[in-house]
């Protein structure tokens, strides 16, 4: 069976617009709302989030959600219930496991000791959600510095519940049948996907031509139904370009 390639373009995502903020939704979230567009594969959430300085998401509730934050610009400062708290920055990834419920905020306000803003430029980041193999686990939190890995241009996997990538230098997801990767891809260099029944790949930044959709530009996505390995190749400037590789689906029962 050929693979099936099916193209989203940036502009074709939901769209939330407030003083602070400014989101692009892959999926139906908030009060966006398509039951023809609900995930795809195990991922029911990829944001795209532009966060104004001095402001940010505040403290709220998540459950039985694996979640991925990777940020493109700007430093996200995270705090949970759990105790965990840090500044997210281009290259650290983190994960948060919800489990059985936690609490936590996000925002770009963190400050100087002098009292002045740290952050006073916006932050971008992309936020992914996967559902968990398993309901109630304990919350948890883990983030891992991928900068060194990203220089040398290929793809590095940046969280994964995959028995395969147990060896590998990643974060761990409650999920055995999902990854994450990411390349920053060099201009006019091509890298293969991987083989899997679902993938779903996002433009993250720049411009890349993929086998068999044509070209794509920042924040277009493709998701490819058994996908064989296609090449993609990035445009003259480059392209950083995340990857969910997944052997399941939600189950639609």
């Amino acid at each position: 069976m050929a693979s099936l390639l099916d193209v989203r373009r940036a502009d074709e995502r939901f769209h939330t617009r407030a003083g602070w903020l400014d989101s692009r939704h892959s999926f139906s979230f908030s009060r966006h709302w398509d039951p023809k567009n609900t995930h795809f594969g195990l991922l029911l959430v990829s944001n795209d989030d532009v966060v104004a300085p001095g402001t940010g998401f505040d403290t709220h509730p998540h459950r039985d959600m694996e979640i991925i934050t990777w940020v493109l610009d700007g430093g996200l400062v995270h705090q949970d219930s759990e105790g965990h708290n840090g500044v997210i920055y281009p290259g650290l990834a983190q994960r948060m496991s919800a489990g059985t419920g936690i609490l936590h905020s996000e925002k770009n306000d963190s400050w100087t000791l002098t009292g002045e803003p740290a952050h006073q430029n916006p932050v971008h980041f992309i936020q992914m959600w996967v559902i968990p193999d398993e309901a109630g686990i304990k919350p948890g939190y883990e983030q891992l510095d991928v900068n060194d890995e990203l220089a040398r241009g290929d793809w590095t996997t940046l969280a994964s519940g995959m028995p395969q990538h147990a060896h590998q230098r990643a974060i761990g997801i409650r999920q055995k049948h999902a990854a994450l990767h990411v390349a920053r891809i060099r201009p006019d260099e091509t890298l293969q996907l991987v083989t899997a029944p679902f993938v779903h790949l996002f433009v993250a930044r720049g411009s890349a031509e993929l086998e068999g959709a044509g070209a794509l530009t920042t924040g277009d996505t493709v998701r490819i139904t058994g996908a064989e390995g296609q090449r993609i190749t990035a445009g003259p400037d480059g392209a950083e370009v995340l990857m969910w590789e997944m052997n399941a689906a939600v189950p639609t029962s």
